[in-house]
């Protein structure tokens, strides 16, 4: 699926509508470039599954991982400053993948072999000032699951 975002709202918004389909054990990969708009997207998940925490999502680079409780807690990792998967298993990150929450990793290359088999995969594309192109695929069935709920939810809604 290709989404054309033509604000940081919109993002915020596509966000918003695949975070009320999420469930738990849900893995988002999140790519691309700084800047794309990977940040905006994840506020909007948390705004559906932890309300009350959207206000406090930001880039956790500096801090790799930031949790937001809910009545399913989201997990936000940014792995840009580790090396490799090897980081991520010495930090115990690993644990929280497929768990109790949801997980929403950006830099997920830095993953490797540890990406989970069943994921929604999202790259970020700079596509001018503040438009985006998002591109979303499915990896193993709970996710393509997902991503047919997702198309028909931004086929049948009015977004910003």
């Amino acid at each position: 699926m290709v989404i054309l975002s033509h604000s940081p709202e919109r993002t915020e918004a596509i966000g918003r509508t695949l975070g009320a389909l999420l469930h738990k054990g849900s893995f988002l990969a999140l790519f691309g470039d700084l800047g794309g708009g990977k940040t905006c997207f994840t506020r909007g998940v948390v705004a559906s599954l932890a309300p009350a925490s959207a206000d406090l999502v930001a880039s956790p680079t500096y801090a790799i991982m930031n949790e937001y409780p809910g009545p399913l807690p989201v997990y936000h990792f940014d792995f840009y400053r580790l090396a490799s998967g090897d980081d991520i298993v010495e930090l115990g990150f690993d644990d929280y993948f497929q768990g109790n929450g949801v997980c929403i990793a950006e830099w997920s290359e830095r993953l490797g072999t540890m990406l989970p088999s069943d994921h929604l995969s999202i790259t970020f594309e700079h596509d001018g000032d503040d438009k985006r192109r998002i591109v979303i695929t499915a990896q193993g069935p709970d996710s393509l699951t997902l991503l047919n709920k997702l198309t028909v939810r931004l086929n049948t809604q009015e977004f910003l």
